[in-house]
């Protein structure tokens, strides 16, 4: 059992074909997710056109910064390998002091590809699959640097099995925001306080 916030920004990170759009479809509600695919699809009527990526990934950050402000569960469906994908989601969820937790996708890369493989209409490049597992392993391997990134919690997934069987639980209720971005600060490891 997996026990998230419910008022938490949750990233999911991972290669393609590791199973991220699946476990958020299973675990999560149609509006809790935003998936850069379907912001791509959204602008360029084609998830896969990575011409889109930039205007794809400015819809999501803006759409997570609203649900937050109400702090409302967000998932975000993307690879989120780098530091620098990860940074801007960090900052609005210390913004808005919600719990920010990462869902790492480390599964093995034969599986990856195997499942790439098995979607000729949305297929990625395997080099892009294989570089995508290295790093979700690199990452899993040595998580601790996440929770310095501002992570609340980090969770390793490994076993396709063990991850199609786990369940999440959800703790604490939605609460109105009461404090704005602009007034809010927090450093790692220290309680928000207002400036």
């Amino acid at each position: 059992m997996l026990i998230v916030p419910g008022h938490a920004l949750i990233l999911l990170i991972g290669p393609p074909g590791s199973g991220k759009s699946t476990f958020a479809a299973r675990h999560f509600g149609p509006t809790e997710i935003l998936s850069s695919d379907a912001f791509r699809a959204m602008v360029a009527d084609d998830e896969d056109d990575q011409r889109a990526t930039p205007a794809a990934f400015d819809l999501p950050h803006r759409a997570a910064g609203h649900r937050l402000t109400r702090a409302r569960l967000t998932v975000i469906d993307a690879t989120n390998l780098r530091p620098a994908d990860r940074r801007a989601l960090l900052g609005l969820a210390r913004a808005w002091n919600r719990p920010a937790v990462a869902l790492i996708f480390a599964v093995p890369e034969a599986v990856a590809q195997e499942r790439n493989r098995g979607r000729p209409e949305r297929m990625v490049d395997a080099a892009v699959v294989a570089r995508g597992a290295s790093l979700a392993r690199a990452i899993g391997d040595r998580p601790a640097p996440l929770l310095d990134e501002g992570f609340a919690a980090v969770h390793v997934l490994r076993d396709p099995v063990a991850i199609d069987r786990l369940r999440i639980a959800r703790v604490g209720r939605a609460t109105r925001a009461i404090r704005s971005p602009s007034r809010a600060t927090r450093t790692a490891g220290s309680p928000a306080r207002t400036s």
